[in-house]
């Protein structure tokens, strides 16, 4: 979870977390990992989950990165 309440870092730490995030679930052996990105102070919030970054990161094909209010329908019906 990365929580933006105005713009700043924690954008440019996005890139980073995804990478990470990647190699857990790929030598943990998960299907899936979640980057949820909360806050109103996302400016590259629909880059992001728009999965602009794709391109750009090799073997990150297991992470999802969700806002908080898709994170949380998805959970609520139990899809994660």
């Amino acid at each position: 979870m990365k929580w933006q309440q105005v713009s700043g870092t924690a954008e440019q730490k996005v890139p980073f977390e995804i990478i990470c995030l990647a190699e857990a679930a790929l030598s943990g052996g998960y299907m899936r990992a979640y980057l949820v990105l909360g806050g109103p102070g996302w400016s590259l919030r629909e880059f992001y989950v728009g999965n602009g970054l794709r391109r750009y990161l090799a073997n990150t094909d297991k992470v999802r990165v969700v806002n908080l209010e898709d994170f949380v329908a998805t959970a609520n019906q139990g899809r994660l």
